[in-house]
Order: structure tokens, then C-alpha cells, then sequence
């Protein structure tokens, strides 16, 4: 190729990797890049006890600096972004990549487990409270620009937020497209009215060195732990790097965080600082005082702007996990609604979104202010970052077998730090922060319910279970009558002989001329190869075991699958294929099993599941549905 014709492919190369950063930016970075509009608001509110003087400010912006380097910098974008489950990332992925690694060690697999559901859970109360506390910060600066309009915040809060969670049903690829640039935009804007405000004191600089931090400590040792509580409001969507990484891969996420994010988030909070030095009495709002007067009104729109897309980032994470947690078997089945035709991460999951919309009504409601809201953050956050760690010590020191001689010192280091902003927001359950951890807690009894009922469940059906060799003799000894067709039974055990296969039989007194017994399997990675969708034996008298093998982030088609399937002895063709489906009925009782109440859960989690009909994307007209009672 000559040089000639070499350069327009090069430049459309670097044309979509320009692009790609810019989505980026537009979808990972709205959460962290919005924490601004109230980090240092927060930490000098005054119930903190931190004066806006000298030592304070440069001690604060010392802290800040340094977490953003050590927790966001070299934990997440240099470290953990790497702990990837075939590109995916985000605390599901990486439970199910910790799993695989303890599978030698069954205690140790179920405590990680059981860590990366409550991580989950809790990424579900940050889920309720992003929105609400970011949002209501933008809309607050309309107390700045005009007086008297503080009694509008909340209900203007409460409308776009509202009007938000409506818009999710028609998916964010409509809007998507602005998402980015309004992303590089803010940015841009930040890193501008920080380089505004360290002109007028060019002092603050002085916090880039860590003796200020360290200094901060020795002088506050009463609120040293403390105002980590704060500080961690800097750190806020530091977990969304590595759950949205599987839509852009870990390149671009740490080329636009050293390449602007980063650079935009310090310059705007030392910009700040310089304000605070200048001026004590900004600390009631540094961050639209910062703007000059004229642009305080289109800095509020686009403040209000960003949050909007800071939110819908994490609706979209809160989709995403939620598909991945039921694919893994940890969630009942939900309609999931894919919004995009292009994009396979583009969902919508209706029982989330109104939950959620729930959760950030009552937040706002009940807090009333961004400074109320900042109470309560900080738990779910840095609980979900301390399982992250826990979870990666697994990966490393079992999967990876990193030497010990280096995996411990930066384990260790990862450890101290996440422990310290944990245990330093733990009060904060008292003040307000109890509503995240009573949502988590909430959540993860839901999710070991349902996964502890499944295999209860299991085992109960598995005591009058007929095995497939001895029910196959049987036919062979006393054939019924054969119909046309392929007969597909849908079944979690590929050994056992279905009881709607058996139902089937007894009273309907026929078999197909092909029996296939179909399972569905989850792997503990995000796709399955084609060639390794499907696996079938054969029994012989038209008996089948096939086995659909689907990653926890694909779609499960059932049909489309079987599509696939090129055996001459198995016709899947749509109008010789039925397909059957046993639908079982919980009824509890004094059997030992799980406590009555969550027996009672499990059972109304189980009749409101989506049904397999919907999920397996099954034809409609089909399916013969045959049910069952099950003694708990």
C-alpha cells in the first residue's frame, strides 16, 4: 500500500480512536467527574470542625490529590482494570472470576461469594443515592444565581429526575451521542476555572506535596479518620471504571483518565482551594463562587446537565449487573428490553428502573440537600471497593499466582487504605448512611434466597427424580406410541428425566419420534465461543442430551441456538419442534430447609419470575407448560 493510500486509513484510525475516548469520557467519568460540585462543600460545611485557613485547605487538597492518584490512579486504572473476565470487569464479573479461582477451596469459594453479592448489593444503594445528591448539587446553584429560590431545588430536583427514569425505557442511544461531548466539555470547563482560581493564589500548588496531608493528621488527630468521610466524596464513581469497562476496554478508559479527566478534577479542586483561601466565607459553595458572575447561570445548566448523564451512567451499570447477577443464577429472572439493535449493552430492565426511581424519590424527599445527602454517602462506596480489593487478593494470589514477595506490599497497601475511608464512613450509618447498607442487606437476603431456594429446590425434585438410563430401559421394554416431531424438555439436570416429560407421558400417552433433554448452562465468562455452544449425546430411540452453553452476559436464545445444530438425526426446524417447560409451585413447610419467611420469599420470587417461555426467547405457539408442587 503506498503512503498515499496508507494515509486516510490512518487517520480514520485515529478518527475512531478518538471517538471511542470520547464515549468513554461520556459514560465512565459523569460519576466522579460531578464530584466536585460538593467534595470540598462538604468537607467545610463546619460539622466537620476543618477551618477554610491556610493549613486546612492545603491539608484537605493534599488528601484529596493523593487519594486520586493511589485509590483511582494506581488501584483501579493500573491495577484492577487488568483483573478483567474476558474484557468485562465490575464486581460481578470479578466474583465470578474469584470463584473459579477457589474452586479447589469450596469454604473460601463460598465466603467470595457471598462477598461479591453484598458488593453488589451495596453497588445498588449508590445506585439511589449518585443521582440524587449529584443532581441536587447542580440544581442548587440556583440559590447562588438568584435568592429566594431555595425552596425550588427539591422539586426541580425531584421533575428531571423523575423525568429521567421515564426516559429509560426508549434506551440511551438517541442521547448517547451527546454524552461525550458534553463529558469533554465539562471537563474542559473544570480545568479552566481551576487554572481561573490558582492564578489568583498560586500558593495552593503547595498540596501537591504530602507532608500537607501527613501534616493534617498530626495537627487534627481527633478528626484525621473522620474526614476521610469526606474526602471519599472525591472518589465517588471510581468503581464505574472498571464496571464500564467491558464497553470500551481498559485503554481508553486509562488514556482519558490521565489525559483529561484527572487533570480537569485537580486543577478544579485546587482552584477551589485557592478560592478558600482567598475567601473563608465561600466555603458554602466553592465551586460555582469560583465562576465569575457572568457565567454562573450557564455553568448551573451544564453542571445540571452532567449530572443528568452521571446518573444515567449508573442506572445503566445498575441494568447491567443486574443481567449478569441473573444470568449467574443469584436473581430471579426479568424481562430485560434491549433499546439498541447496534449495541449489546444497551438494556432496560423495567423492575430496576422503578425501584430505583423509588429509592431517589425518598432520598430526596427525605435529605432535602446535597450536604444532607453527603451524610449518607460514602458507605456503599467504599464497602464496594473494599470487597473489589478482597476479591482481586483472591484472583491474584490463586489465579495468577503473582509472587507473594510482590503481590502482598501492594495487597497490603490496597488494604490499609480502603479499610481506613471504610471504617472513617462507618458513622455515618448513624447520621443517615443507614439507608444504603438497609437497601444492601436487603438486597443480598433477596439474592441468597434465591440462590439457596434454587438449590433446595433442586434436591427436593432430585427425591422423585427418575433416572434417564432406567426411565430409557423402560421405554425400550414397553415402547408408547411415537408422534412426529422434536420434543424439547427444558431441564436444570441433564442426568434426570424431566417431570414434564414424565407428565407429558402419562397423560398424553405419546412420545416424539426425537426427545431432546435441553439445559442451559451459565459459565463464569462474559461470552461463549460458537464452536462451544453446543454439546449433545445421543441415548439412542430418539432420546437426546443437549447441553447450551451462554456466557453471563449473553442473551439466552434458545432457538436461535438449536439453529446451530447440524446433526442429521435432530430437526429443529420451527414447525416440528415443541418445546415443554415445567413450572414449579413452592409450598412451604416445617421440613428443614431455610427460615419460613425467606421460604416464603423464595416462593413469591419464584411465581413472579419471569417465565422461561419469555427468557429463552421460545416461540410462543410452541410451548405446552406443565406444572408442578414442591414441598419445602
Amino acid at each position: 500500500m503506498s503512503e498515499i493510500a496508507a494515509e486516510p486509513a490512518r487517520q480514520h484510525g485515529q478518527a475512531s480512536s478518538m471517538g471511542l475516548l470520547v464515549a468513554t469520557i461520556g459514560v465512565v467519568y459523569g460519576d466522579i467527574g460531578t464530584s466536585p460540585l460538593y467534595t470540598l462543600k462538604e468537607v467545610f460545611a463546619g460539622h466537620y470542625g476543618v477551618q477554610a485557613n491556610h493549613d486546612g485547605v492545603l491539608g484537605i487538597l493534599s488528601l484529596i490529590f493523593w487519594s486520586l492518584i493511589w485509590v483511582v490512579s494506581i488501584k483501579y486504572v493500573l491495577f484492577i482494570l487488568r483483573a478483567d473476565n474476558q474484557g468485562e470487569g465490575g464486581v460481578i464479573a470479578l466474583t465470578a472470576l474469584a470463584r473459579r479461582a477457589a474452586l479447589p477451596y469450596p469454604r473460601l469459594k463460598t465466603v467470595l461469594v457471598l462477598l461479591g453479592l453484598f458488593g453488589a448489593a451495596l453497588f445498588y444503594g449508590d445506585s439511589m443515592i449518585t443521582p440524587a445528591i449529584s443532581v441536587l448539587s447542580a440544581v442548587e446553584g440556583l440559590e447562588i444565581a438568584f435568592d429566594g429560590l431555595g425552596h425550588w431545588v427539591v422539586p426541580l430536583a425531584l421533575i428531571l429526575l423523575v423525568g429521567l427514569f421515564l426516559l429509560q425505557k426508549r434506551g440511551t442511544a438517541q442521547i448517547g451521542i451527546v454524552f461525550g461531548p458534553v463529558m469533554v466539555l465539562w471537563f474542559s470547563v473544570l480545568g479552566v476555572l481551576g487554572v481561573y482560581g490558582i492564578l489568583q493564589r498560586p500558593e495552593v500548588l503547595k498540596a501537591l506535596n504530602p507532608y500537607w496531608g501527613v501534616h493534617f493528621f498530626i495537627v487534627h488527630p481527633a478528626i484525621g479518620l473522620a474526614i476521610l468521610g469526606a474526602v471519599v466524596l472525591a472518589l465517588t464513581g471510581a468503581e464505574a471504571l472498571y464496571a464500564d469497562m467491558g464497553h470500551f476496554g481498559r485503554k481508553p478508559v486509562a488514556r482519558a483518565w490521565f489525559g483529561l479527566v484527572l487533570p480537569g478534577l485537580v486543577l478544579n479542586y485546587f482552584g477551589q482551594g485557592a478560592l478558600l483561601l482567598e475567601n473563608p466565607e465561600a466555603a458554602r459553595n466553592p465551586f460555582y463562587l469560583l465562576a465569575p458572575s457572568w457565567a454562573l447561570l450557564p455553568l448551573v445548566a451544564l453542571s445540571t446537565l452532567a449530572t443528568v448523564i452521571a446518573s444515567q451512567a449508573v442506572i445503566s451499570g445498575a441494568f447491567s449487573i443486574t443481567q449478569q447477577a441473573i444470568q449467574l443464577g443469584y436473581v430471579p429472572r426479568m424481562h430485560i428490553q434491549h433499546t439498541s439493535s447496534h449495541e449489546q449493552g444497551q438494556i432496560y430492565i423495567g423492575t430496576v428502573n422503578w425501584a430505583l426511581m423509588v429509592g431517589v424519590v425518598l432520598l430526596v424527599l427525605g435529605f432535602e440537600s446535597s450536604g444532607a445527602l453527603a451524610s449518607a454517602y460514602g458507605v456503599a462506596v467504599t464497602g464496594t471497593m473494599l470487597i473489589t480489593t478482597l476479591l482481586v487478593t483472591a484472583v491474584m494470589l490463586l489465579l495468577w499466582k503473582t509472587p507473594l514477595w510482590l503481590a502482598i506490599p501492594v495487597l497490603v497497601g490496597f488494604l490499609l487504605v480502603d479499610s481506613l475511608f471504610f471504617a472513617a464512613n462507618v458513622p455515618k450509618i448513624i447520621e443517615g448512611g443507614a439507608f444504603p447498607v438497609v437497601a444492601g442487606i436487603a438486597l443480598f437476603a433477596l439474592m441468597t434466597t434465591w440462590k439457596r431456594g434454587r438449590q433446595i429446590l433442586m434436591e427436593r425434585l432430585d427425591e422423585s427424580a427418575l433416572p434417564l438410563p432406567l426411565f430409557i430401559n423402560s421405554i425400550r421394554s414397553q415402547p408408547p406410541h411415537r408422534v412426529q416431531g422434536t420434543a424439547v424438555f427444558l431441564t436444570a439436570r441433564p442426568d434426570a428425566v424431566p417431570h414434564a416429560l414424565l407428565h407429558n407421558l402419562l397423560h398424553n400417552q405419546v412420545l416424539h419420534e426425537q426427545v431432546v433433554l435441553l439445559t442451559v448452562v451459565s459459565e463464569d465468562q462474559p461470552r461463549v465461543p460458537p464452536e462451544r455452544r453446543f454439546e449433545v449425546d445421543a441415548y439412542g430411540d430418539g432420546f437426546f442430551r443437549v447441553l447450551l452453553h451462554f456466557g453471563f452476559i449473553e442473551e439466552p436464545d434458545v432457538p436461535a441456538a438449536l439453529a446451530l445444530c447440524h446433526l442429521s438425526e435432530l430437526d429443529f426446524s420451527p414447525m416440528r419442534t415443541t418445546y415443554f417447560l415445567s413450572r414449579e409451585t413452592v409450598i412451604p413447610t416445617k421440613r428443614m430447609g431455610m427460615a419460613r419467611w425467606r421460604e416464603a420469599l423464595f416462593a413469591f420470587l419464584l411465581k413472579n419470575a419471569n417465565s422461561n417461555l419469555r427468557y429463552f426467547k421460545l416461540p410462543l405457539n410452541r410451548v405446552i407448560e406443565l406444572g408442578t408442587q414442591v414441598e419445602f
